[in-house]
């Protein structure tokens, strides 16, 4: 075994398989044309919602566990739209959208969870504050295309941001981030 071709045509074999070997992990980009990040709100006289379609998303995609491992999140603040100008532009005031342009999540961990939903452990980071937060996320696989969809709560409170009012009336603190992603295989 310590014969000097013994071990060239072992070190060559090990060269070639790691240049032949296709790439196990891949980054893939959310599909801005589908993709959406949604938030909810309540007000005690309303709830309405506010849509972004200007997903930037990207994950790194194992090809042999069929698994994204890391996902990285970006939303502008001013891209959200309720079907109302006034609601949308006092948004951008209250959340203070010029210091603060977007919102952000990065994964620490992304594992699947015993029914077989993913679960990603990672950072929120909004109005400038960073916390850590759990998502659940449903993980489809169809015609070529992976499908990331979930929901989680954020409270305005937790990110030091003074709640809206209407006619004296605040917003409740909690509302509900949804997220469709899309990627192509």
């Amino acid at each position: 075994m310590n014969h000097p071709t013994f071990r060239s045509y072992g070190l060559a074999t090990l060269l070639l398989c790691a240049f032949v070997s296709p790439l196990a992990k891949r980054k893939l980009v959310a599909d801005k044309s589908v993709s959406t990040v949604t938030y909810a709100a309540k007000h005690p006289l309303h709830n309405w919602e506010g849509v972004s379609h200007d997903v930037n998303c990207a994950v790194m995609y194992n090809d042999e566990t069929k698994m994204p491992e890391n996902v990285a999140v970006s939303i502008k603040v001013a891209s959200f739209d309720s079907h109302n100008n006034n609601r949308d532009s006092h948004a951008i005031e209250v959340l203070d959208g010029l210091k603060y342009p977007n919102v952000t999540f990065v994964s620490s961990d992304i594992r699947p969870d015993e029914n077989g939903m993913l679960v990603a452990k990672g950072n929120l980071t909004f109005h400038g504050v960073t916390k850590p937060v759990t998502l659940q996320t449903i993980r489809k696989e169809a015609g070529g295309k992976l499908t990331l969809t979930g929901e989680f709560p954020v409270n305005m409170s937790e990110y030091n941001i003074e709640r809206p009012s209407l006619m004296g009336l605040k917003t409740e603190d909690g509302m509900i981030l949804r997220f469709y992603a899309v990627f192509n295989l």
